[in-house]
Formats: C-alpha cells, structure tokens, sequence
C-alpha cells in the first residue's frame, strides 16, 4: 500500500511539472510594454525621451544628412543661373582631370603623412594618458590633471597657432632665445621651414586633442572589475602587470571601436589647422586636398570640381571604415556591426 501511495505521489508530482504555471511579468503587471511590444506602444509609453531626441535627430538631418544632396555637384558644371539640378551633366569628367592633373600625386601624399599622424602615431598617447591618471589615488591632483590636459580642446586653432608664432618666432621666440642661451643659433624660422612642419603639427594636435580623447578610456577604465585587480595583487602582479594584462584587455572593445572610427579620417587632414601654419616655405608639404578643395571651390570657384575631391575623400574613408572593421572583427572581435 505504501507504495501504491508514493507511486501516485510521483505521478502527481510528474503532472505539475509538465504543466508549468503561467504568470504574467513584470513589465506587463506593471503596465509597461515587454520586449516584443510594438513601435507604437513605445512611442506612447515613452513619447518623453522621444521629444528629448529630437532635437538631436533634426541636426543630423539637417547638417549632415541634408547636404548630402549636394554630392551631384561632383557629376554636373554647376551655373548659378540654372542651380543645382538645372546645371548640365558632365559625368565622371572631374574625376579624370583630378587623377590626370599633375597635383594629385603631391597633393594625396601629403594628405596621407598629415592623416597617418593624426589617426595612428597620435592614437596611443590618449591611451596612456588615461592609464597614467588612472593609477593617480590623490583624487584631487587627479582632477587637476585631467582638467588641465583637456582645455586646451577648447582652444580654437587660430589661438593656438598664434601662440605657436610667438613660441617659434626667430630670435624673440621662447624656443630662440633658449637655443641662443645654450650657445646655439637662435634665428631659426620654424614656420619657414618645411624639415619642421610634421613636427610642429604633431605637437599642436596632440596637445589640443590628448586629454579630450583619454575621457572616453578613463570612462571605459571605470568600468572594468576591480576584483580582477585585488586578484592580481593576491598574485603579486605590480602596476605594469595588472595594465597589460587586466586594464588593456578590458578597454579593448573602446581601443578597437575608436580605431575604427578614427581611421576614415585618414584622408582628412583637417583645414584649419594645415591652413593656419601653411608658408611660402613649407607649401610643398603642407598642401593638401582639403586646402585644395577650398582653394578650387570657393576661392576658384570651381564648384563641381571641388565636390567631386570631397566626394573622392568620403568614399575611400567609407572603404577604409568598412575594411577595418572587418580586419579588426576577424583579428580582435571587436566591429561597429
């Protein structure tokens, strides 16, 4: 009998289980929409963060996706009178005088050294920046020192290469007078000369841009377990250690996804920066498509052909973005997509 009995126990038991009870979430008893709800519902349930983001989707509209129109310049010979969509169609003609002209060999190279330094021999220096605060434990030091790297972002490029002129001016610079002091010749004109141009650049971004980009690693830094490095400690790794072996690896979805942005930027030198320190003696360096597509469009008023080298730029940064991501995805696993 007893074991009749827990034979049918177990049957009962076997039921109940076979048929799980149905409960509604949490969501759905709180009223809110479930994962699967429909855009609609969203929309109602959350129209506040909506109306917030607004804004923000009308400027990239506006700014950035709106203008896109105006690529067609790049096939047509623009005419005032007859405007955009009036002009007549040439194809890709401005494309073959580009690569035929004799300047688009100089003008490319130059293009690629000043993007090559702004994109790849700059990236690290944000990196380590960020791990050197990092180790920092007096808090307000800390924040003295991340405030103190990050103004100068703030600093328009004409400031800056008006306080370059000034540093590098011959013989009443700063850096002059130094060299004249230690017995040298203090009469050297920086910005004449061409030998100084990549390295006057090089220092200039850096310093305007290197504590702006460690915000985001220090960001990404914050956020890496901290029982990782008590681990590490427990083992008796010192502070090199626990960076290259838990901070890096940690910060390598940040390092890989950055990289990949920054690279289809490659061929974009930036204009104000490489138009402010051009000279009659570093011209032959510093000339580059985007000082071209501004000499060629609004001074020359070459519409269309100007289009055309910016069209060119956008398309190989895409090409650029787009293998990267792939090489870093298939290397690394870390992609924008």
């Amino acid at each position: 009998r007893d074991d009749v009995e827990s034979r049918g126990l177990g049957d009962v038991y076997k039921r109940q289980v076979k048929k799980p009870v149905k409960t509604k979430s949490l969501a759905s008893r709180k009223g809110k929409p479930s994962g699967n709800a429909s855009i609609g519902v969203r929309l109602m349930r959350y129209w506040p963060l909506y109306v917030m983001l607004l804004p923000c989707i009308v400027y990239y509209a506006l700014i950035c996706y709106v203008p896109m129109a105006g690529s067609v310049l790049a096939f047509k010979d623009y005419s005032f009178k007859k405007g955009i969509w009036g002009s007549p169609w040439v194809g890709f003609d401005y494309f073959k005088t580009f690569f035929k002209s004799y300047d688009a060999g100089r003008l490319i190279r130059n293009t690629l050294a000043i993007g090559i330094i702004k994109c790849i021999l700059e990236f690290p220096f944000a990196i380590i920046l960020a791990l050197l605060l990092n180790e920092l434990r007096n808090m307000k030091f800390k924040k003295i020192s991340q405030t103190i790297t990050y103004l100068p972002h703030f600093l328009s490029s004409v400031i800056i290469v008006t306080m370059l002129q000034k540093i590098l001016a011959p013989n009443t610079g700063i850096l002059n007078q130094a060299i004249a002091a230690l017995g040298g010749d203090g009469s050297t004109f920086f910005l004449m000369d061409a030998k100084y141009f990549y390295r006057i650049l090089f220092s200039m971004d850096l310093w305007k841009n290197i504590g702006w980009d460690s915000i985001m690693y220090l960001a990404a830094i914050s956020s890496v377990d901290p029982t990782l490095y008590e681990a590490a400690e427990m083992d008796g790794c010192g502070k090199l250690k626990k960076m290259w072996h838990i901070t890096l690896p940690g910060i390598r979805g940040t390092i890989g996804i950055l990289f990949i942005m920054g690279i289809g930027g490659l061929l974009s030198s930036g204009v104000d920066q490489v138009w402010l320190l051009r000279t009659p003696g570093n011209m032959s360096i510093a000339d580059t498509l985007d000082i071209y597509v501004l000499r060629v469009g609004l001074q020359g008023g070459q519409f269309g052909y100007a289009t055309a080298i910016g069209l060119i730029q956008g398309l190989v940064g895409l090409v650029l973005v787009v293998a990267c991501n792939k090489i870093c995805k298939k290397m690394t696993e870390v992609s924008l997509w």
